[in-house]
């Protein structure tokens, strides 16, 4: 999972930027609102932070912009406390959710994981698919109740996956949505990822779909080993 963080005050853009990391997001930063308006609008990302007071162009007009261009991304902004108006001018405009600062990070955390569900269509945040079990707010994953010890990008894998299970997702999705922009993307990796969750995991629940990419759910076939 992929988020865009839009912050311009340094010090906050690096602690979430590293809390987002521990609990398994790729992250992209920007630090003001012409850069975080293209990127929005160019970049697949899962879920947007979105401060509200950004330079050179505001927070509220850079959603105004996603929103007119029908982009549908989560957005969680970030309002000033006790400014009830930008609270009200956030949902207005499009946002999904709002958090006034100062926050604790564990519920920014938690705004998240739900925006991120409710746009998947999921309610709860563990997530039971083909016999693995995916918690969400502990990045903890399990099999028939025996917990699988996955490194942060094959755990990135899998809860892309699990997000859109019994969808078809495309190599070039994945790449997208487990790395970071400035991070050196190699797609021959994600053969590896796969092959190692299906280790990990079991080898029937990542169908590989030939041509088009992979399904994770109960389906087996005779190419998933693959």
């Amino acid at each position: 999972m992929r988020i865009l963080v839009v912050e311009d005050e340094p010090t906050l853009a690096e602690q979430l930027a590293e809390a987002l990391g521990e609990a398994g997001y790729a992250v992209d930063l920007s630090a003001d609102g012409e850069d975080a308006a293209y990127r929005g609008a160019t970049e697949p990302f899962d879920a947007i932070v979105l401060d509200l007071g950004l330079p050179r162009l505001d927070g509220l007009s850079v959603l105004r912009g996603w929103r007119a261009d029908d982009m549908n991304t989560p957005v969680l902004v970030l309002t000033a406390r006790g400014e009830w108006h930008e609270k009200v001018d956030g949902m207005d405009a499009g946002a999904d959710d709002y958090l006034a600062k100062p926050f604790r990070m564990e519920e920014l955390l938690a705004r998240l994981r739900a925006l991120i569900r409710r746009a998947s269509g999921m309610a709860s945040p563990v997530l039971t698919v083909a016999g693995v079990t995916l918690d969400t707010r502990t990045a903890r994953v399990s099999v028939g109740g025996r917990p699988v010890k996955l490194t942060g990008h094959e755990y990135r894998v899998l809860s892309y996956l699990m997000h859109h299970a019994d969808e078809i997702v495309s190599r070039s999705d994945l790449i997208e949505h487990i790395y970071a922009q400035d991070f050196d993307r190699d797609s021959n990796t994600i053969e590896v990822f796969i092959r190692r969750l299906r280790s990990k995991l079991g080898r029937a629940v990542i169908h590989t779909e030939r041509g088009f990419g992979y399904r994770f759910g109960d389906e087996a076939a005779a190419d998933s080993g693959r």
